[in-house]
């Protein structure tokens, strides 16, 4: 399984201080990775229900934290609860899948916004423009591992730009959307690179990371606002170009949940 497609999903759930956990939690947290990494890579079809035992067995872990982990994913929108009981997965259309990218860029727009009309503090802004830097070398290596490369240094980007909201609320609600398959700012990123518009992309994305942190140390709250939303939307452009490839599709986390026309 290439690693560099799952990278994004498992870093926003990873515990931030896994010592200061009990094992009750670990355990849910281990359930909720595994299975959602699970539905992801296709293992079960959209709506298929969950039996309980089989996943005990293949998961190795009691009845309790499973059942949490099951309530988790159904919150994080993967599964769908039956009136009578259980769960079943989520199947998906191109329309939630442009949805998803959407409401992740009104969130990180209003973290920018707030960021930049409270003011951040020099440090925070350096460290971003060094992040956007590195951004920049990468974008123009094609090599795999550039790539890798490139979805740590993005991912830490966009988590840095939410942070200077100061809003644990903001975060939060934007974890949980940034958890779907689609919505994650990488979600794209690396299989997409392969086709040559999409590397253009990434070279646009660089100068829009450059512009945010511009409109954000000049607290221009509406600029802000309005170029992290734009950002967004590139996701929505690597999908459109992702879709015209069946193979590139095939290959992205997810796809074995979206239902598209004539497939």
């Amino acid at each position: 399984m290439p690693t560099g497609s799952w990278v994004a999903t498992i870093h926003m759930a990873r515990p931030a201080n896994r010592t200061s956990r009990n094992p009750n939690q670990t355990q849910i947290t281990q359930a909720v990775l595994s299975l959602r990494e699970l539905i992801l890579r296709g293992e079960f079809s959209p709506g298929e229900r969950l039996s309980e035992l089989p996943l005990v067995a293949r998961l190795g872990m009691s009845r309790t934290p499973l059942r949490l982990a099951l309530a988790a994913l159904e919150h994080e929108g993967f599964l769908r609860r039956l009136d009578g009981g259980g769960y079943v997965v989520r199947e998906f259309t191109e329309a939630d899948m442009r949805d998803a990218v959407e409401l992740r860029g009104v969130l990180e727009g209003t973290a920018a916004r707030f960021g930049a009309e409270a003011g951040t503090p020099a440090s925070a802004r350096r460290a971003l423009r060094a992040i956007n830097d590195d951004i920049g070398t990468v974008v123009h290596d094609l090599g795999y591992e550039s790539f890798e490369r490139y979805l740590d240094l993005n991912g830490e980007f966009h988590d840095r730009l939410v942070k200077l909201a100061r809003s644990p609320l903001l975060e939060r609600s934007l974890a949980a959307v940034a958890s779907l398959p689609f919505a994650h700012p990488n979600a794209f990123v690396l299989r997409e690179a392969e086709l040559p518009a999409s590397r253009d992309i990434l070279i646009v994305a660089h100068l829009q990371h450059a512009a945010l942190i511009d409109a954000i140390e000049q607290r221009q709250g509406a600029r802000a606002e309005a170029l992290a939303r734009e950002h967004a939307r590139l996701s929505i452009t690597n999908l459109e170009i992702a879709m015209q490839d069946r193979e590139v599709m095939r290959r992205l986390p997810g796809a074995a949940l979206v239902s598209r026309p004539g497939s």
